[in-house]
């Protein structure tokens, strides 16, 4: 079986966006490969395995286009009220609570909010599927 070991984003300033995961979601740098031309900086916490894989490249002073096909990336809280409250204390910018409850069954409790580069981060009610 694969295990999923991260995902990639590229950010166009790295000290803003290491500072945004680290106040959003505790994620502090486990390694960092520079080269000539880029720089990657992967970034994890001890919930899980999983990191993130910020990508900079060198002399790039434009905001990336992110175009139609990138989603989101989704977290798992424990307390979703605490942490929307948290954001917001934090000028995090979260977007309203959603309670998902297709057929009056609620499947999620969730909010968005996006990092410096635009990025939108699903922050999920752990529960049901999302561990």
């Amino acid at each position: 079986m694969a295990k999923a070991i991260h995902s990639m984003i590229r950010v166009l300033d790295e000290e803003r966006s290491l500072a945004f995961y680290d106040t959003a979601f505790g994620l502090k740098v486990a390694d960092r490969l520079d080269f000539p031309d880029f720089t990657l900086v992967y970034l994890s916490n001890d919930e899980s395995d999983f990191e993130l894989e910020l990508t900079i490249n060198k002399g790039t002073t434009e905001a990336y286009d992110l175009g139609t096909g990138y989603g989101h990336l989704a977290v798992s809280v424990a307390d979703l009220d605490a942490e929307h409250a948290r954001f917001e204390a934090e000028g995090l910018a979260p977007r309203k609570l959603v309670e998902f409850a297709p057929a009056g069954k609620v499947v999620a409790r969730f909010f968005f909010v996006a990092d410096p580069d635009g990025y939108q981060v699903e922050v999920l009610e752990r529960g049901g599927r999302f561990k």
